[in-house]
């Protein structure tokens, strides 16, 4: 796979495909996999100050404020665990949710076949917004860093559009880990720890191929 990457001062992204050894529907959990998404857990990364201003700023670079129900989604999974706790959901978002957690770096984890090409990744233009949950509720993404296909915005680092998001006949997957030139060593070592938990998983992964804009 390969999309189209705008040119962004401080963007580092890295994105990968996934191809898991069965439909979500077939797969559950394993019990290592679910207690990574513990605050106590062992990892080999590890969130920072650091890395939570440097997404903030990479949000912003574009007009977005990533504050209140707007932040990165990566605060949202620190919050979440350290008052309820994370809950399981499918081993392709529970492996993104655990390196997000513990890196403080946003993912976006898509259904490959609900993507309409091509694609490119980009700030979203005035008026854009999206369906992010089974409730209908919208989100407003003027100015963010989004991934989108044919159809408009569906990923980015605070929120995914409902209509590419997992599902029971899920296969394959897009992946995308959000990250800034200053914390490039550990938007790498994040990427690189998701790739052997899906390894575990017994599921194969591809780097994707970035396409500069004309």
């Amino acid at each position: 796979m390969h999309f189209r990457l705008e040119p962004h001062p401080q963007l580092a992204l890295v994105a990968f495909t996934t191809t898991l050894p069965g439909n979500l529907a077939t797969l559950v959990s394993p019990p290592w996999l679910r207690t990574l998404l513990r605050l106590e857990a062992a990892a080999p990364v590890q969130r920072s100050e650091t890395v939570r201003a440097a997404v903030r700023d990479l949000l912003r670079q574009g007009g977005y404020k990533p504050t209140g129900r707007g932040k990165p989604a990566a605060e949202f999974l620190l919050r979440e665990a350290s008052t309820s706790g994370l809950r399981s959901i499918n081993p392709a978002v529970d492996a993104g949710n655990a390196v997000s957690l513990h890196s403080g770096l946003p993912i976006s984890v898509v259904d490959q076949e609900q993507l309409v090409l091509p694609l490119h990744v980009g700030l979203a233009t005035a008026g854009a917004r999206f369906v992010f949950n089974e409730a209908g509720q919208e989100i407003d993404v003027e100015g963010l860093l989004c991934l989108h296909d044919a159809s408009g915005p569906c990923a980015n680092a605070v929120k995914d559009a409902q209509r590419t998001k997992t599902h029971g006949a899920t296969r394959c997957t897009l992946n995308l880990v959000w990250g800034a030139q200053a914390v490039r060593t550990e938007l790498e070592r994040a990427a690189a720890w998701y790739r052997e938990l899906l390894a575990r998983l017994d599921a194969t992964t591809a780097p994707v191929r970035f396409e500069p804009s004309d």
